[in-house]
């Protein structure tokens, strides 16, 4: 698992001249003007001691003052390690341009060892999202057998070091959600996911629970989608934090996590064929919980937190489920089958299910690269969320724009629910008599047949989870989508 370490380093100008790289940020005045940003004192102290008038230096390169825009000075000075500057703008200086400058940095210096101080940030909150993004667009995975092994460190000048302590784990919860989705299709199987799951219970100390063959007789969706596989069959596996120390009313939060480790669409098939290259990351809900819990454990807030990951590959064979088949989820719903590649849904379904049932939720999330309909929705910015709990989206919303992983908070159209009827059913579970044009609500309709009474989050991660261009934060394919919303939110609950 590679991931870039973020440090802290002391506000002295001797700590700053030990990194080959220093970063200083730079932004446009409202008058026009440039200023330099970050801890004044230290951005002098530069200056000093390099000989350089920063400002000078940067009117050369006409800067356009976009945020991420990048700008290097070769620097050289004795008994100093420093040999480039990098004045890197932060925009307006919001958080989002801070990670935008962030993602630069990182990107800079990809696959290469050296150390790279960031001087760019003040505020604390700003602190941390500057530095979880450095390694966010440091962030490189592949399987060449000549693959660079370079890896940069970032520091950042910051007094609180357990905040820094916070950004580098949850930048690694990220990076680790990011290799088990490019992670392929042919190592990455049911079993495998189970076998991560294992490994990062016994490291963090969480437990856990993998149910597979008859263990999951009343797990219908998810027998229906994973027996068709020839690859080791589907797994429910149950992966719980639980804070030491007994404390009454505390919270418990359920998150269930779509795991098609791949997708080939079962008997109806994917087309056109292309569309299943990108399939290997129809578990990337599944990877955001798995990454989340092994976050938690280091972070140990005050909350019980169960994922439940509902791992099968949906595969075209012999044994695939067929249009028209009936099943029954867990607790006894019956549901109409009507096109195979809506399989996201009937694993949801099972999980969900049990999580109502068995598990007493405060609250009950899941996440899912559900629909194609999210997308066309809302690109691949926002996450699309499904709630009736409008306090709870509010809070939300929130937490996405703080972290960096924004949503929208979507309808639950009550109109569309006839959509849902089946005549030989308790549903179908495609909307299949209805024609709204509207495949991501009506899906997250479905699925709330099967919440109960419970304070219940959709996610519908189907766009935010998958970047097609290799920009920003975000390699091109699986971007970690939903890691640092749900930490941030489970943390501050």
């Amino acid at each position: 698992m590679q991931f870039s370490p973020v440090m802290a380093s002391g506000p002295r100008i001797e700590n700053i001249l030990t990194c080959d790289v220093i970063s200083i940020g730079f932004a446009k005045e409202k008058d026009g003007s440039w200023v330099l940003t970050g801890p004044t004192s230290l951005v002098a102290n530069v200056e000093t001691f390099f000989g350089l008038d920063l400002l000078d230096e940067l009117a050369f390169f006409t800067p356009s003052g976009k945020a991420g825009e990048l700008f290097e000075i070769p620097v050289s000075a004795q008994a100093t390690k420093a040999g480039r500057i990098f004045l890197t703008c932060v925009g307006d200086k919001t958080t989002p341009d801070l990670r935008l400058a962030g993602a630069a940095i990182g990107r800079k210096v990809r696959e290469k060892s050296i150390d790279v101080v960031s001087l760019c940030a003040k505020d604390k909150l700003e602190i941390k999202a500057h530095a979880i993004s450095m390694v966010l667009g440091a962030y490189t995975w592949n399987q060449k057998s000549d693959a660079k092994k370079g890896k940069p460190k970032f520091f950042v000048v910051t007094n609180d070091s357990r905040n820094i302590e916070e950004a580098q784990i949850i930048a690694h919860a990220v990076c680790m959600a990011r290799n088990l989705i490019h992670t392929p299709a042919n190592i990455k199987n049911p079993a495998w996911m189970a076998s991560q799951a294992q490994k990062i219970a016994r490291e963090k100390k969480l437990t856990i629970n993998v149910l597979a063959g008859k263990g999951l007789d009343k797990f219908g969706g998810l027998r229906a989608v994973g027996n068709s596989s020839p690859n080791p069959g589907p797994r429910f596996i149950q992966i719980g934090y639980v804070p030491k120390g007994v404390k009454k009313n505390r919270k418990h939060i359920v998150l269930v996590g779509k795991g098609i480790t791949f997708d080939t669409g079962g008997i109806s098939l994917k087309r056109p064929y292309d569309t299943m290259t990108a399939m290997k990351s129809d578990m990337a809900g599944a990877a955001a919980i798995l990454s989340v819990l092994s976050a938690l454990a280091d972070l140990k807030p005050d909350v019980q937190v169960s994922a439940l990951l509902m791992c099968a590959e949906n595969a075209l064979s012999g044994t695939s489920q067929r249009p028209s088949d009936v099943i029954t989820h867990f607790g006894g719903t019956t549901v109409e089958v009507i096109n195979t590649d809506a399989e996201g849904r009937l694993v949801l379904a099972d999980g969900l299910a049990f999580a109502d049932l068995t598990l007493n939720p405060d609250f009950l999330v899941d996440i899912a690269t559900l629909t194609g309909a999210a997308t066309l929705a809302l690109g691949r910015q926002y996450g699309a969320m499904y709630t009736r709990d409008k306090a709870l989206a509010r809070s939300l919303v929130a937490v996405g724009e703080r972290s960096g992983d924004r949503l929208w908070h979507m309808p639950l159209i009550d109109d569309y629910e006839d959509a849902l009827e089946s005549d030989i059913a308790d549903f179908n579970h495609t909307a299949d008599k209805g024609d709204y044009s509207a495949g991501s609500v009506t899906a997250a309709l479905f699925l709330e047949k099967f919440v109960g009474d419970r304070r219940w989050v959709h996610l519908d991660i189907a766009g935010a989870a998958r970047s097609e261009s290799d920009a920003g934060e975000s390699p091109k394919g699986g971007t970690g989508f939903g890691v640092r919303l749900l930490i941030d939110w489970i943390t501050n609950l």
